[in-house]
Formats: C-alpha cells, structure tokens, sequence
C-alpha cells in the first residue's frame, strides 16, 4: 500500500485566505491558490481533502486560476496507476501572482476615482 501525506491550510494560510477574499477574490479559488503555493504539486483529491471544499468547487477555482494563468495542470507521472488524475501547480511564484494581484487593484482603484471626478462634472 501507497503511503501519503495530505497538506491542510494551517493558521497562517487561512489567514491568507481571508485577506485575498476581503481584496475580492472568491474563497475557493482563494482557498486552491493557497494551498497551492503551500505544496509543490497536488491532486484535485489532494486538493480536496486539504481545503475542505467540494469536487464541483475546486473544479470551478482550478478552471478560473488556469485562466488567470496562476496555476497550470499537467498529467501524473507514468508510475502511477488508477486512474489519470491532472496533477496541479503554481505556474508562476506566488509572489509575482500577489503584485498581479496589487496592480489590478490599483487600476481599479483609478478607474473609480475617474468616474468620480467625471461625476464631480455633472454637478452645478
């Protein structure tokens, strides 16, 4: 039998978790990303049993950092058996992914603040 170590988000990640959810993030991509950047590669089954979250969820947070580009996925090594299950990783370090994160923001910020000072036109 195959002995395994399961990852599950300590304090300092689910911290982590609730402060990229307060800057907007959905709490289960917030919640994959995390855990993420707390292993070097892991299954969705991994994923699932360290996050608490459901299959559909993780799906659905696995598709939506894909096409961020913060993660990637790519297939098992050839030594395991079962069935093929995508193996998931951070695509790029998770410090690059929070300044993505700080100028996205940014440029949302300013992006109201334009429309506040357009509004401020309108006024008599």
């Amino acid at each position: 039998m195959r002995e395994e170590t399961v990852h599950y988000l300590n304090k300092k990640e689910e911290a982590l978790v609730h402060l990229l959810t307060a800057l907007g993030i959905n709490k289960n991509v917030a919640s994959v990303l995390v855990f993420l950047a707390g292993t070097p590669e892991a299954t969705s089954r991994d994923i699932e049993h360290g996050t608490g979250l459901r299959q559909p969820e993780i799906s659905v947070a696995v598709k939506h950092l894909i096409g961020r580009g913060w993660i990637r996925s790519r297939p098992p090594l050839p030594e395991h058996t079962g069935r093929r299950t995508k193996v998931y990783e951070l695509a790029r370090p998770f410090a690059t992914i929070a300044t993505s994160i700080e100028k996205e923001k940014k440029e949302e910020t300013d992006r109201g603040l334009a429309l506040v000072k357009k509004l401020h036109n309108y006024l008599p």
